[in-house]
């Protein structure tokens, strides 16, 4: 089975990692495996630390760095510019979801991928539909007073299961086809 991807687009601080985090939660306890693949937008972040035995490989000439301890391993990958969702997955291997948070350009350009957009205002809602098709639900912290009768509002927080619900259909669906 190739693994199923879903994006979670939305705002700053509507609830993309809530929302990831409640159906990582369900979806594990199905016995999928999930893994989430955050995007961050900040130029010259690093999660290596300067000073650090990792930071001083890369310094020197590594391109890849794997950190092993006994409870994870971490790999730092320096690369040039974006990096394709092709090479994003690659390291996801494995998994049965994944789950991209953030990504809205990437999103955006990509139909194939469906979406659960975390919406702050009805504006965000106008705005996903033009932007993010397929939608597959709409969450966060605006709950719309006429729902949207083809894409369905779940909030989350209280109905985790039924959003896990319509992801499953999603995976279920493409094992089929």
């Amino acid at each position: 089975m190739k693994e199923t991807v879903i994006g979670v687009v939305g705002g700053k601080k509507p609830g993309k990692t809530t929302t990831i985090e409640i159906l990582t939660r369900e979806l594990t306890k199905r016995g999928y495996k999930i893994a989430v693949v955050k995007h961050i937008p900040e130029s010259n972040f690093t999660v290596d630390t300067e000073g650090k035995d990792t930071w001083r490989f890369v310094r020197s000439g590594a391109k890849t760095v794997v950190v092993a301890s006994a409870d994870e391993i971490a790999t730092i990958e320096k690369t040039r510019g974006d990096v394709s969702l092709k090479e994003i997955l690659k390291r996801c291997r494995g998994s049965d979801i994944v789950f991209l948070e953030g990504f809205r350009k990437l999103l955006a350009e990509d139909k194939s991928i469906p979406k659960i957009v975390v919406a702050e205002s009805a504006r965000d809602i106008e705005e996903a539909v033009g932007l993010f098709m397929p939608i597959l639900v709409f969450t966060g912290p605006y709950s719309p007073e006429e729902p949207n009768v083809e894409i369905p509002y779940i909030e989350v927080l209280e109905h985790g299961k039924e959003m896990a619900d319509l992801v499953e259909k999603v995976v279920r669906k493409k094992d089929i086809t």
